[in-house]
Formats: structure tokens, C-alpha cells, sequence
């Protein structure tokens, strides 16, 4: 749901308010960029990075941070955290997002075009993060030119049609390790001067991203030494949850695990075969995407219509009848009264799942149970919280949402180059590797 341009050379970043899945390069004169136009010297310069202690920075286990949830997947529609950034540090509500790579706040820069935000709009400092640096280059095309060398000027576009335009900077983040120690890393982040907010914008600060590429806070704080390279979440169905970066919450040995391919810029566990009610259905190599950006799974348009008749198939001779005056999702049911939660209606439904090839003879498998991707609509009726991915402009992507996700830990290890889930309570936030007990 994110968006961005910037000057001279752009790169867009196609998200569901997260998912990238293409790039391209723009450009136009540096006079249009309204950072040409900043009065500097009202800055002041930047002073010496503040940094976790030096035994810190050779300390990458032991630890993670731990950041709280907050949302749902309805009727809000869309999850913040927290993220304290500047100097002095300021709160700001962005959107975790592990469908894209880059962190960026609307901007006083001043701003030509910003969305209703719930802070004032970040003040950037004078730390322009360079044309040249490697974090600028991986949001650009290969073969972009440095047209203005002293500053990185970005453009990220989403699925759901939100951009984003600005350049880069570079700020402090407070941020606390699970151990208690204090962190206040200087990372690079967009600042953002015109945004377009998507058909899912949830009128937030800005976004968090939390993808596989180096501008990512995920990657940015790994290559400082703070934490491994690896994010997780874990949403409640009771709304909420948390964020962590590291690997210190979890026993590696009590994960499912599956690779990731190599060739993906997202994350992936692989190439899926679609089972229901634990039999094949005949569907697959889905190429599936996990995306937090994203509140309900998508399909590709085959797949969705086959999926929607098993759904329909075992629904005969149940008590509902299709709710054709519920707009609240394509799929919607009646029954005999009206519900409050999916407890009352899961009996009535099947679990799916997504078998993923692990090996020769091996599979590993994500179980979908009806609670993970059935909503009970303002009317009280039973809504189906897969949707036809080729409709809403996803080509032929599939990808696992938030609401398919719920009450799981789902961890991204880009380290070790895999993705694991296991069960797990998510309303309270774990300080061990007990939480699984």
C-alpha cells in the first residue's frame, strides 16, 4: 500500500501496500525535486552516529527487538507499530510491511502532496543519504545515472495504487533489545513529499519495510552487527500481536521450515499445491508470496475459482444461502442468524492448505483453518477472506495475507535463506524461546 517518486531517477516498487513486483526507472530535471528548494541551513549538521556499544556490535545473538501490533485484519483493515526516529525521538504509526523493502515517512520538505497522517509530518535533518550509496543503488534500476550525486531521490509505487516520491535520508532510531540495552542506530529512510494514498491506505505516518533487499530496516540493521538478519511477526486473531528482528524469541528445531528460492526478491516459501479439507484439489506450482502489507489472500484467478467451488461444494446442504447484499467482501453467507465471531461458524467449514515440495520425499505444509480466512461482516454474515488476486491486479501472483497468518509465528530468516511458521499465542509478547511450551 506505499508509494514514492523522487527526482532524477526512480524506482518503482509494485506493492499491495507491500508487495514489489516490478521496477522501472523515471526521470525528469533536477528542478522539480522540491528538495533543491530547502533552506539547509536551518539544519544543523549531523553529529557523531550514535551507536549501541562496541561489544555490541560483535554481539549478533543473544537478543532481539520486540515491537508491539496494533490492528486487525477487520474491521480496520490494516496493522501499525510504534517506531521512535529523530532526535529528539518522535512516535510514529507505519505500516510493517515485509511485501517491500523501503522505510520512508511523509515529510516536511516541504510537502507537495501528503495524506492524513495521525503525527505531524516528519522534519527531515540535513544526513542525505548519497546517489552512489549501495542503499540508494538497490532502489534503482542498473543501469541509472546520478544526474544530482549528493542526494538519492526514490519513487515506490503499490498494488493497491498508493505512491510514494521523496529522497533519502539518514535519522536515528530508538530502538531496546529484548535484554534492556538501548539502541540508537543511524538508519537510512525516505523522506516522503508526495504521496497518493491507495484504495487501502490506512492514514498512517509512512511505512515500514521489512523486505529481502539492503534499504530494508531488516537488512540495514543486521549489516551494524545489532541482530541477525531475520524478521518475524505474529498476529493474534483478537487483533494485535507484535513485530521482532532476530533470531533469540523462537527453538529453530520446533519451526516448520521451508527454502526460500534463491531468484526471489520476496519472501517465498516456493511453489505450493492447494489441498482442502486435507485432499488435493489438483491445483498447482501456486508460486506463493507471504505479505504482511496485504489484510486477506489472493488467488490467481484459476486457482480463486476453484478454491470458491471446493468452498461452495462443501457448503451444500449447510445453513447459508450466498448474501448477494453484503458488500463487504465478493463471497459473502447468510445463516439463520446473524454471527459474531468466526467460533460460530468454523464447525461449517473446511481447512485448507498450501503443501510446499522440501526435498525429494519431503513436503512441509501451511495449515489454513477456517478462522484464518473467514470474517464475520458488520451485517453478521460469513465472508470469505480469499479473493481473486488476478482482479485486483496481481497477475499471477498468490499471496498469504495477514488474515491467513493470524495466531502463527511466521519467521523470515534471510540468513539461513528460509521461512518458518509454527502455532502460537500472539496475544502476549514472548521474552524466550518458551513461548512455544
Amino acid at each position: 500500500m506505499k508509494n514514492g517518486e523522487a527526482g532524477f531517477v526512480v524506482v518503482f516498487l509494485i506493492s499491495l501496500w507491500g508487495l514489489a513486483l516490478s521496477s522501472s526507472s523515471s526521470s525528469y530535471s533536477s528542478s522539480s525535486s522540491p528538495w533543491d528548494f530547502y533552506d539547509q541551513s536551518r539544519w544543523n549538521p549531523p553529529g557523531s552516529s550514535p551507536m549501541a556499544s562496541s561489544s555490541m556490535l560483535l554481539n549478533r545473538v543473544g537478543s532481539s527487538i520486540v515491537l508491539p501490533i496494533h490492528g486487525n485484519v477487520y474491521p480496520i483493515g490494516a496493522y501499525n507499530l510504534t517506531l521512535l526516529i529523530g532526535q529528539p525521538p518522535k512516535p510514529y504509526f507505519l505500516d510493517p510491511d515485509t511485501g517491500s523493502d523501503l522505510t520512508w515517512l511523509q515529510c516536511d520538505a516541504p510537502c507537495v502532496k501528503c495524506t492524513e497522517a495521525p503525527h505531524p509530518l516528519y522534519q527531515p535533518n540535513n544526513d542525505l543519504v548519497i546517489c552512489r550509496d549501495p542503499i540508494c543503488a538497490s532502489l534503482q534500476p542498473g543501469d541509472y545515472r546520478c544526474e544530482s550525486p549528493q542526494q538519492c531521490d526514490y519513487e515506490v509505487e503499490y498494488a493497491d495504487g498508493g505512491s510514494s516520491l521523496g529522497v533519502l535520508v539518514k535519522d536515528v532510531f530508538s530502538l531496546r533489545l529484548s535484554s534492556g540495552i538501548q539502541l540508537s542506530p543511524r538508519l537510512a529512510l525516505g523522506c516522503g513529499y508526495d504521496q497518493l494514498p491507495g484504495s487501502s491506505h490506512p492514514f498512517l505516518d509512512g511505512v515500514l519495510g521489512l523486505g529481502r533487499g539492503k534499504s530494508s530496516l531488516t537488512s540495514q540493521l543486521s549489516s551494524q552487527g545489532l541482530v541477525r538478519n531475520v524478521v518475524g511477526h505474529c498476529i493474534s486473531s483478537r487483533g494485535g500481536g507484535y513485530l521482532f528482528f532476530g533470531d533469540d524469541l523462537y527453538d529453530a528445531s520446533r519451526i516448520t521450515w521451508s527454502s526460500m528460492p534463491r531468484e526471489s526478491k520476496h519472501y517465498s516459501p516456493g511453489v505450493a499445491e492447494l489441498l482442502f479439507a486435507g485432499k488435493p484439489t489438483g491445483v498447482k506450482n501456486m508460486f506463493i508470496l507471504l505479505d504482511s502489507g496485504s489484510s486477506y489472500t489472493y488467488l490467481s484467478s484459476q486457482a480463486y475459482q476453484d478454491f470458491a467451488f471446493f468452498v461452495k461444494k462443501d457448503l451444500m446442504g449447510k445453513p447459508f444461502k450466498e448474501a448477494l447484499d453484503d458488500p463487504t467482501l465478493p463471497l459473502c453467507w447468510k445463516g439463520r442468524r446473524p454471527y459474531k465471531n468466526t467460533r460460530d461458524v468454523k464447525k461449517y467449514f473446511k481447512p485448507f492448505a498450501l503443501n510446499f515440495a522440501s526435498g525429494a520425499k519431503f513436503k512441509t505444509r501451511f495449515e489454513i483453518p477456517p478462522e484464518s480466512y473467514l470474517i464475520i461482516s458488520s451485517k453478521g454474515n460469513v465472508c470469505l477472506g480469499v479473493l481473486n488476486g488476478t482482479e485486483a491486479g496481481l497477475q499471477n501472483y498468490n499471496i498469504v495475507g495477514d488474515i491467513s497468518m493470524q495466531d502463527k509465528m511466521v519467521i523470515y530468516d534471510n540468513e539461513r535463506q528460509m521461512i518458518g511458521w509454527a502455532p502460537a499465542s500472539c496475544d502476549r509478547i514472548p521474552k524466550s524461546k518458551a513461548f512455544l511450551s
